[in-house]
């Protein structure tokens, strides 16, 4: 499957839109970088990753949400373990992802990337549907930008080493490498 980029928004995916973003200072996507995600850690499927991105949050809703309080966060996509594609931020912009960060001797990541946020831990397999979803994605991705490639695809791990673990141990880079 191929998906469709339009004005930087995946016709395929479904928009949950997100106010934490802003203009990108470049005009240059040359960066992919792969994150994980879950709210509650280790929970699935649940509401609670739109609503964070989303800037809607009830902290009050589990106990372990209150150091989201007042957080600025987003992310350009979400891939559900169901392998759903959620799109948060237009790839045009400059989504809130990487945080304090370094890709081959630049610095400020969010102004060149794009973060996707798979939804899972550092210790838990992903799904076949993810890494499916996610290869055709960066696949799609890859052709439209040309300064993105393969080689240019790493974890948050890799840019923000020490701060940073995930995707985790449980990707498989060689796996999604293969299905590239």
């Amino acid at each position: 499957m191929r998906y469709s980029l339009i004005d930087g928004w995946f016709t395929q995916a479904r928009l949950c839109l997100s106010p934490h973003f802003n203009a990108r200072p470049l005009n240059e996507v040359s960066l992919l970088v792969v994150h994980n995600i879950s709210l509650p850690a280790g929970h699935f499927g649940l509401p609670y990753i739109d609503q964070l991105f989303q800037g809607c949050l009830d902290v009050s809703a589990q106990s372990g949400f209150n150091d989201l309080n007042g957080l600025q966060v987003s992310a350009h996509f979400l891939i559900r373990r169901d392998g759903e594609l959620v799109q948060y931020v237009s790839c045009d912009d400059r989504a809130w992802h990487a945080g304090v960060s370094e890709y081959d001797g630049r610095t400020g990541c969010n102004d060149f990337a794009i973060g996707i946020e798979l939804e899972g831990t550092d210790d838990i397999d992903y799904t076949d549907k993810q890494y499916v979803c996610l290869a055709q994605l960066a696949r799609s991705l890859i052709e439209y930008y040309p300064n993105l490639t393969p080689d240019s695809i790493v974890g948050h791990c890799d840019i923000a080493p020490g701060r940073k673990t995930d995707p985790g141990d449980s990707f498989d880079w060689q796996r999604f490498k293969g299905l590239l």
